[in-house]
């Protein structure tokens, strides 16, 4: 197997490490993957939620929280339309949670059974006999153009929050909340449908305080060479909607020629920290008799966030972490600015503090759904695994209890093993609304009956994935052959519909390359799942056919369809006629790793896993470490059985300077006495993390491969 490491330039290394104090190692790693913008770096470094981008710069988000708003006051019924899947259900709980604790009476309908995704037709009616007159869709409704439409002909509003790719028609909604729609305002794409919901729900908790929609100004005045430098922003909903500055000669310039006075004088309350000191430089400026009103924000500031106690702005634009990321430099207007985005959010706790507690579902579902593990996905992440490792949400506890991870530190891959597959069972059996009532449960014996009945569906899925593998194998084979290595696809009249993703993406992985299944349900209808490597666009890929299709959405990754059981052969053989002109499937067998570093002999202590844990959480784009270690010593070799008997797994000992290391190594005991033995010499590339035995934690390798001296003369090393 081929090792590689990009090599890295030592002027950006050193740029990152007195820029930012990110050690060499670490700004060594960062550089190797390319992650080098103050934007990039910043959700490495930073936890607080005040870097999380602001809501209202969706452009509906106003009209969404004003629309919820007024349910809530008319005490309309609101419906929640959600998804099966993880990011579906944790969306749902997440929203309908937020909304009863708004007193508003909400309900929620997830497709049970064989119905179909996304808005239908049938829950329209269904919510309308029933009274509702708010309609809101979680992780699915941007394809739902006849379904809105339909509710809006019998008089209801209906609000999409969704995350998938839209069509060239929007639905007619009142609002859309999905940042990947073209045009949103919005600047990151990548958020899954769990976090567009809480978007949402800050936003809202925001329409609460005293600062919605009360527009102000943030005014600095302080002196240059000779002259008076004034800066002014205007701000709405913490988001800067104009701003000004001015550099003025005193005694120079007439006040009724100034930008900044016009800017001033439209009746908006001006905002600084120290009043005297700015209406000093003011009248400096433009003589003693300027008069302006300026609201004096010190004590109030003080109170919520000590640390501005007897500090000027000059001060604090040096202990300022934001400034390090700021494209504005040594800004002091960007300094007050930060501190008033953060005193709203100390002063009213449900933004900061409060808002932390429901991220532990926006963490389950990020996760789940596969999100690029980039920008305000990992402080979203992160800030979410802390609330789970702190067990705070009560009906969570007995899941996590039975799946052994109370009293863990949590990483993302204990969430996609342990926990993620147990939610998801709930949606691909069928029943996604045990999942839901799980998530909302009250009462501890609630959550812990669902939370076995969660574990029981589970099985059954597995039990069910194991027997379609066996029919769906074979079937792969013959299509991977027949599509020149190129795409899998597999049906079957007997697969569960809920199975179909779970069989695909295991298809994917097992030949590398873009997989679909298809389920036949009732003899009647097609139901289809495919997932595909990064380097193809699936959704770009079945668009093609969207004239066969009853429904269909999804990501660049992961995508699904169903379509009138009469279609198939025409799809089928469409699809094999189109394979051949399509890019990006090229399947190039590259079995290469990424060496992301090596570890120098004074590096490897168990001080190494503060550099492993820094670059956590791992995921989408942000894959874990893969470290090298040269010319450790093997000092002992054991041999594990896997679970059908046979010895295929080893555990070694590992020396390297005055450590000793466990290691795991997985299908490697026939290396044994062949290209290795106790004590060889040997090269590893490996990932570092935390074994959990009788609550207690021990650091262990775990070897992605190993060269010994005899390899690297024959790789030519």
């Amino acid at each position: 197997m081929d090792w590689k490491k990009v090599p890295v330039a030592s002027q950006d290394v050193k740029h990152l490490h007195e820029q930012y104090g990110v050690d060499l190692l670490c700004s060594s790693i960062l550089v190797r993957r390319g992650q080098t913008s103050s934007s990039q770096v910043k959700f490495y470094l930073e936890n607080e939620l005040a870097y999380l981008h602001n809501p209202f710069l969706f452009d509906d988000m106003e009209e969404v929280v004003d629309r919820i708003n007024a349910s809530s006051a008319e005490g309309e019924l609101v419906r929640v339309f959600g998804d099966r899947d993880v990011d579906g259900i944790t969306s749902t709980a997440l929203l309908v949670q937020e909304l009863q604790r708004m007193g508003i009476e909400a309900s929620f309908k997830l497709p049970e059974g064989d119905e179909p995704y996304g808005l239908t037709m049938e829950g329209v009616d269904e919510a309308y006999k029933d009274g509702v007159t708010l309609l809101i869709t979680v992780d699915c409704g941007i394809s739902n153009n006849a379904e809105v439409a339909h509710a809006r002909s019998l008089g209801l509003d209906t609000i999409i929050l969704d995350h998938h790719i839209s069509g060239e028609e929007l639905p007619p909604a009142l609002a859309i909340i999905d940042p990947k729609v073209p045009g949103c305002g919005y600047p990151f794409q990548h958020l899954a449908g769990c976090g567009v919901v809480a978007k949402v729900i800050w936003a809202l908790r925001f329409s609460q305080t005293n600062f919605y929609h009360e527009e102000c100004i943030l005014l600095h005045a302080q002196p240059g060479h000779d002259t008076i430098i004034i800066q002014a922003m205007r701000v709405e909903n913490l988001l800067v909607i104009d701003q000004v500055i001015e550099e003025i000669n005193p005694g120079l310039l007439s006040p009724s020629q100034s930008k900044v006075l016009k800017f001033l004088s439209n009746g908006i309350p001006i905002l600084v920290l120290d009043a005297a000191a700015e209406l000093a430089q003011l009248r400096q400026a433009f003589g003693k008799m300027v008069d302006i009103h300026l609201v004096d924000m010190r004590l109030e500031m003080e109170q919520v966030m000590p640390v501005v106690k007897g500090k000027s702005l000059f001060t604090l634009s040096n202990l300022s972490r934001a400034l390090k990321y700021s494209v504005h430099g040594r800004d002091e207007l960007q300094v007050l600015f930060s501190l008033f985005t953060a005193y709203c959010m100390k002063k009213y706790p449900l933004l900061d503090s409060g808002y932390e507690s429901i991220l532990d579902l926006v963490a389950i579902g990020t996760i789940a759904d596969l999100m690029p593990m980039e920008d305000e996905n990992r402080l979203l992440v992160k800030r979410g695994l802390k609330v789970l490792t702190e067990g705070r949400r009560e009906a969570l506890l007995p899941l996590f209890s039975m799946q052994n991870l109370v009293g863990k530190q949590l990483s993302t891959s204990d969430i996609s093993w342990q926990i993620t597959p147990v939610i998801n069972a709930s949606g691909r059996m069928g029943r996604p609304s045990v999942a839901v009532e799980m998530l909302l449960a009250t009462q501890l014996s609630d959550a812990e009956r669902l939370s076995g009945e969660l574990i029981g569906l589970n099985k059954e899925r597995q039990k069910l994935g194991e027997d379609a593998w066996e029919r769906l194998l074979p079937q792969a084979k013959e299509s991977f052959e027949q599509t020149g290595s190129k795409l899998v696809m597999v049906e079957d009249a007997s697969l569960s519909r809920g199975i179909t993703g779970v069989m695909a993406s295991r298809l994917m992985k097992q030949f590398n390359a873009p997989a679909m299944v298809l389920a036949t349900i009732g003899g009647t209808r097609v139901s289809a799942s495919m997932r595909s490597p990064v380097e193809f666009n699936v959704r770009e890929f079945l668009s093609t056919f969207n004239d066969l299709f009853l429904d269909f959405g999804g990501h660049a990754c992961a995508a699904g369809f169903s379509m009138d059981v009469d279609n198939l052969p025409v799809f089928k053989g469409r699809v094999m006629d189109t394979i051949d002109h399509m890019e990006g499937l090229e399947n190039d067998g590259d079995d290469s790793i990424l060496i992301d570093s090596t570890i120098p002999l004074e590096y490897m202590t168990p001080e190494i896993i503060k550099v492993v844990e820094f670059f956590e959480p791992y995921g989408e784009k942000n894959p874990p470490l893969v470290l090298m270690m040269e010319g450790a010593t093997i000092e002992d070799i054991q041999f594990m059985n896997n679970n059908k008997g046979g010895v295929r797994h080893l555990k070694l000992t590992l020396s390297m300077g005055l450590y000793k290391w466990p290691a795991i190594y997985w299908q490697s005991a026939d290396r044994v006495g062949r290209d290795f033995d106790k004590g060889s010499i040997v090269d590893i590339a490996f990932r570092l993390g935390r074994n959990y035995y009788r609550n207690q934690s021990t650091l262990q390798l775990m070897i992605l491969d190993l060269k010994t001296e005899a390899d690297k003369k024959a790789d030519g090393l």
